[in-house]
């Protein structure tokens, strides 16, 4: 068994030490709202927090979110209210959707980190994640309204 704290709830899993958190998310916990894109960390679906570090679930072994915070998107805000989702859904960025909880948890991690992040930093910080649509303009663009204006300087 395998002790871990999901969105503010400790709870315990059968998953062997190897197992990648994508999967005991998913399969065991049943929060699928954290996405499988690729497997190999280069496409982002997966983002989770770990300690509020924006993490590839599909890289992160369970025995590594032990005694830590793991945090989905089912967790970024009970009631769906949490300024980048409020902005997503103002700003309608979402196409097909897939990567979407990916690309809300990376950049909630740069807001907690930066509050008011440039234009740059968030196209740098982003760059982690990819969308199959091309919706990189609206995501940047929700991403400043969620942290309070333009961040274009």
């Amino acid at each position: 068994m395998v002790s871990l704290t999901v969105n503010g709830v400790a709870t315990e899993v059968d998953a062997e030490p190897a197992t990648p958190l994508l999967w005991v998310l998913r399969e065991h916990l049943k929060l699928t709202g954290t996405k499988f894109g690729c497997g190999m960390g280069q496409c982002g679906a997966c983002t989770v927090h770990v300690d509020g570090a924006a993490t590839y679930a599909c890289l992160t072994p369970v025995s590594a979110a032990v005694d830590k915070q793991i945090t989905t998107i089912e967790g970024l805000s009970e009631e769906t209210d949490h300024p980048l989702q409020k902005a997503w859904i103002d700003l309608e960025v979402a196409q097909c959707g897939y990567c979407q909880s990916g690309q809300i948890m990376r950049a909630a991690s740069l807001l907690a980190r930066n509050a008011r992040p440039n234009r740059q930093e968030i196209i740098d910080t982003m760059s982690a994640n990819l969308c199959r649509c091309g919706t990189y303009p609206m995501i940047i663009e929700a991403i400043e309204q969620a942290a309070g204006g333009d961040a274009d300087d």
